[in-house]
């Protein structure tokens, strides 16, 4: 009711007594205009929860204005007045006849005090709204109202006689009036028509044998096969049935008639969205009530399969699959019907064609999260769906990112680690992909789904190369192929659309997903995956669809993981050496992949060695140890330059830390690491103006290096600091102040301070 603005007025401001008392008292009084209420209303709601409120609604007798005085007194969230405020509603729903003119006003009240405070309704309560819910559903007049009008010479009670509601199509209804039939005035019980349909849902949870839960499966599934054996073509009598069983078979009834009212082609755009919504919410209602009684469960499958199949072929209600899927899915095993094709069918056709629906995309990510439980040996069909699951998420990412975050450890799998972790790296590049099939697409609509604000890219023609065409298809895969492609070619063919809105979007929404992947996969990998996610981590670093920031956003993610994938599998170091020695040989990305690098070494340093793997040799320490010197020199003693940017004082700090630490466990280097370290020490001393490093920069660099210096004049000592045993991992290390570590600690800092003499002033 309000915009954004006022309401975030309304919250922050504090409304003096004498103004509350003022709109309680013009909410109450009977003579006060009906929009002046519901302003007053919406403020005192708005407010909530007030201290300084004395409504009540046990004198009101408009209904009208009860249901907004109720709805005061329930944004209060008080048991006790939610519990008053359903009483005394349904003590005005007693004392009034079914078709009573004031009834639409209470129902939104015992639809919310249901939702709030399920138990409080005693039984005669629910017998009796059943029975009234039964009446507006099935009786409600299928002749249309009376127009109001201000009287007048022309009209005549032959100009105001109403006709019979129709259908959507214009056809003149035969059955029962249902939130489908249409007509240019309504009578007030088919107003309640419209409103008993949109709370059964709700009521019948509610109300139902188990209330608000459902049985467990196991239970459910035993009761459903021994009711479908004993079934038989009739019924019982409705009108013998108790109220709430027979709440239940009208509304069979009811969800039936909607589904084949779903058939007819509405004539105006309204009732054809107001079909497909009606017809979702039918699927549900009846998959409620099969749950709730599985006698419904065999006149409903013939229905339902043959919706299926009309529905396979019209994209525009694409939506009510996910009901019809979850269907299948809770009662498949019951009915002896294989959900596997209706999933093939979902997962494999709709996110393919309608990934740019944003309210499908969003229903579509639901449904795969709530129907986990009941997926079992159909897990295998979403898992490798990934691809096409995360085109929904490519080009919807924003209000979809949490929810996959939710779905994503489901989604990893060890077969498909590697290539889920390709596909989300390339996210951007799918979702600029997906930008360029629309823009190709020959049945693109007068509204452009695509950006507008880049109207013709120059990728446009050269993407119908066959060159790219490969590459675009196994981007655009619908399932996991089980097979990686590299696709530096197309990132270099979508570049001019990497400044697009919405891949920007997407690209700041994968470090989030990348967290959520890890998490999981360490859950599932061996030391062969782990070795294989460490080795996609360095080829992917300089691998990236080139969006802004993006690459240094990931980066950080990328080192991160990394040294969490080798604390994982220490061995991965020994195991990859060739490929570790290939990543640290090269300094033309020192400074975009300086995080990369800077893990790398400190990995080396740290799990380098016999303690974390006795396949460790003196000549793979050797031979680290000489390409890390290599690239230190280089990248300290070589000005900056368009070829070799500056290299940032954090990697120098590492790099220099795990030479000591590689010579401290072969003492013949030594000697090569201390001149090394004079020469540092030395090289950040000089004011010269080729000195690439600023002075705050240059002084950390110093002080690392004097510390180092100092711990290798004494090479057990060194050792023991640098590279303690895992027992000295343990509490009692850093507790105790007689243990060995504090007193090494004590050691190195009186010889640091015998040194400070080399400091700076």
């Amino acid at each position: 009711m309000f915009t954004a603005g006022a309401e975030s007025l309304l919250h922050q401001a504090r409304l003096e007594k004498t103004c509350t008392d003022l709109l309680q008292t013009t909410l109450c009084s009977p003579k006060c205009p009906e929009q002046l209420q519901l302003l007053c209303a919406a403020i005192l709601r708005e407010r909530s929860p007030s201290d300084g409120l004395s409504l009540s609604c046990d004198r009101i007798q408009s209904s009208q204005q009860l249901s907004l005085v109720a709805s005061v007194l329930l944004a209060q969230g008080d048991r006790k007045e939610v519990r008053s405020v359903g009483q005394r509603a349904f003590r005005v729903l007693e004392s009034r006849q079914p078709e009573g003119p004031s009834l639409r006003h209470l129902l939104p009240v015992v639809s919310k005090v249901t939702r709030l405070a399920p138990h409080t309704l005693h039984e005669d309560q629910t017998n009796l709204l059943s029975k009234r819910l039964v009446d507006w559903l099935r009786y409600a007049s299928i002749q249309q109202g009376v127009a109001h009008t201000s009287g007048g010479f022309f009209s005549t009670p032959r100009a105001r006689q109403p006709g019979p509601v129709t259908e959507v199509d214009g056809a003149v209804a035969t059955d029962f009036f249902t939130v489908l039939s249409t007509g240019q005035h309504f009578t007030e019980d088919q107003w309640l028509n419209v409103q008993a349909f949109s709370m059964l849902r709700a009521w019948l949870l509610h109300s139902g044998p188990q209330g608000p839960s459902t049985p467990d499966a196991d239970d459910k599934s035993e009761l459903e096969g021994s009711t479908l054996s004993m079934l038989s073509a009739t019924s019982t009598a409705s009108h013998l049935l108790p109220p709430q069983e027979r709440l239940r078979e009208k509304a069979f009834e009811y969800c039936q008639r909607l589904v084949e009212q779903s058939t007819r082609r509405a004539l105006r755009k309204g009732d054809a969205d107001l079909q497909k919504a009606c017809l979702v919410e039918a699927v549900l209602v009846l998959d409620v009530l099969c749950r709730q009684d599985p006698s419904f469960l065999y006149r409903t499958l013939s229905c339902l399969k043959a919706l299926h199949v009309r529905l396979c072929g019209d994209t525009a209600r694409a939506r009510a699959l996910l009901p019809i899927a979850r269907f299948f899915l809770s009662h498949g095993e019951a009915a002896a019907v294989d959900s596997e094709a209706i999933l093939q069918h979902l997962f494999s056709r709709v996110p393919c064609e309608l990934f740019h629906s944003p309210m499908l995309a969003f229903e579509f990510i639901c449904f795969c999260r709530d129907s986990l439980p009941l997926f079992g040996r159909n897990l295998d069909i979403l898992k490798q769906s990934f691809p096409n699951l995360f085109k929904l998420l490519a080009w919807n990412s924003p209000p979809l990112t949490s929810e996959f975050v939710a779905l994503l450890p489901w989604l990893v799998d060890a077969g498909t680690a590697v290539e889920m972790l390709h596909a989300l790296l390339d996210l951007p590049c799918l979702t600029a992909a997906l930008d360029l099939q629309l823009r190709l697409s020959p049945a693109a609509s007068d509204r452009p789904l695509w950006d507008t604000s880049l109207k013709n890219p120059s990728c446009l023609e050269a993407s119908r190369d066959p060159q790219f065409q490969a590459l675009l298809q196994h981007l655009l895969r619908a399932k996991a192929s089980g097979t990686v492609k590299r696709l530096a070619p197309l990132h270099q063919l979508l570049r001019p659309m990497a400044s697009c809105a919405r891949v920007v979007q997407c690209a700041e929404a994968v470090p989030t997903l990348l967290q959520a992947f890890f998490s999981a996969v360490t859950q599932v990998a061996d030391g062969a995956l782990t070795n294989q996610l460490a080795l996609l981590l360095l080829e992917r670093s300089d691998s990236l669809y080139q969006v802004a920031e993006y690459e240094a956003r990931v980066h950080r993610v990328l080192s991160s993981q990394f040294l969490a994938l080798c604390a994982l599998h220490p061995s991965l170091v020994v195991e990859l050496a060739r490929e570790l020695l290939e990543f640290v040989g090269s300094v033309s990305g020192v400074r975009s992949r300086g995080a990369m690098l800077a893990s790398v070494a400190w990995a080396v340093g740290e799990y380098l060695s016999v303690s974390w793997d006795r396949r460790c040799t003196v000549g793979q320490t050797n031979r680290f140890f000489e390409a890390l010197e290599a690239l230190l020199f280089e990248v300290t003693q070589s000005r900056p330059s368009a070829t070799l940017p500056k290299c940032p004082p954090q990697v120098i700090a590492v790099l220099m830390t795990t030479l000591t630490k590689l010579a401290s466990r072969s003492q013949d280097l030594i000697p090569r690491v201390s001149l090394f370290l004079s020469k540092m020490r030395t090289l950040t001393q000089s004011p010269a103006p080729s000195s690439t490093h600023h002075e705050e920069d240059a002084g950390a660099i110093r002080t690392r290096a004097t510390e180092l210096l100092t711990l290798l004049k004494m090479p057990s000592v060194a050792q023991f600091v640098l590279t303690p045993s895992a027992e000295v991992a343990e509490p009692r290390y850093h507790r105790d102040a007689n243990t060995a570590l504090p007193l090494a600690l004590r050691t190195v800092s009186r010889l640091v301070e015998k040194e400070a003499g080399l400091l700076p002033g």
